[in-house]
């Protein structure tokens, strides 16, 4: 629990630091944060290895930062100098670190990590992809086209639905039809639904299904039912203010926070809080690249 806790508080500290440098002019182009989604990369990415390939996707920062801890290379990435971990030219939404790969096309990803998780198969390595994609992402026929070979071809690959209930500021009612869980299912492709945000339900849940990908070298699906604090993007929330605060009574950090002493908590706060400002210190006297370098998306 402290290690997994670890993780989230950081997440947490970086990504309320990241919509302050935003608002300050500090980051160059957009940002998507995961603020209370944090249990979901802490769960999961936890019982992935480094020879396993993770597929990431506009709100990427938690699953980035639970894989590497590299909050320097994140924000120093975030504001577009040469010490972030692309050298300050793939922004918010386009992060790659060793087995790591994010990109904000929607459901671009998913035949990515299926063609990968199928050539590690080929190869016998044992290694398994895991991609991540919000229920937005469900109105993409490339999912489905995905899934299918993935089922068919036996790809080793977990599909990770993160349902916080909004596509950008869109009802979910008003865009699925029928049951999320019954699309991977319609497949063959093996389906677990949690409705929690405590990162020890989210765990056991994900070691069981990783478990099984990795054991069966087959598809499986994990269909984690959250919900993000922040907007969307940088402010743009047009939700009812009662029903955020009412799902902050279910924080993942309350749930951890409750089976941990307090100066336990206050420690790890202070530690994470004290990772975040040197990075921020630190990429602010790093070198900007140029911006004709970055492209015209600046």
């Amino acid at each position: 629990m402290v290690e997994l806790y670890r993780t989230m508080r950081l997440i947490r500290e970086t990504e309320e630091r990241i919509l302050e440098l935003f608002s300050q002019g500090k980051l160059r182009g957009t940002t998507h944060t995961c603020i209370g989604q944090e249990a979901n990369a802490a769960g999961i990415i936890g019982h992935l290895g480094s020879n396993d390939i993770i597929f990431s996707n506009h709100r990427c920062h938690g699953h980035y930062l639970a894989y590497t801890r590299d909050v320097d290379g994140l924000i120093a990435e975030l504001m577009g100098k040469r010490t972030g971990v692309c050298g300050g030219l793939s922004g918010s939404q386009h992060l790659c670190s060793g087995n790591f790969y994010s990109n904000g096309v929607q459901g671009g990803i998913v035949p990515n990590a299926v063609g990968m998780a199928f050539a590690e198969r080929l190869k016998g390595s044992g290694s398994i992809a895991t991609v991540f994609l919000g229920d937005g992402t469900l109105g993409e026929g490339v999912v489905y086209e995905s899934m299918n070979i993935a089922s068919l071809w036996r790809a080793p690959v977990l599909f990770v639905v993160e349902h916080n209930g909004y596509a950008q500021s869109t009802p979910a009612h008003l865009q699925i039809a029928g049951s999320v869980a019954a699309r991977p299912l319609a497949f063959g492709i093996d389906t677990m639904e949690i409705e929690s945000t405590d990162v020890e339900v989210i765990s056991a849940a994900a070691g069981a299904a990783v478990g099984a990908v990795r054991g069966e070298m087959r598809p499986a699906c994990l269909i984690v039912n959250t919900y993000r604090f922040s907007p969307h993007s940088k402010g743009d929330d047009h939700r009812d203010p009662a029903e955020i605060e009412e799902r902050r009574r279910r924080d993942p950090l309350l749930y951890a926070e409750a089976r941990l002493e307090a100066e336990v908590v206050e420690r790890i706060g202070a530690e994470c809080r004290a990772a975040v400002d040197a990075a921020v210190a630190r990429a602010l006297e790093a070198d900007r690249q140029p911006r004709e370098a970055a492209g015209s998306w600046q």
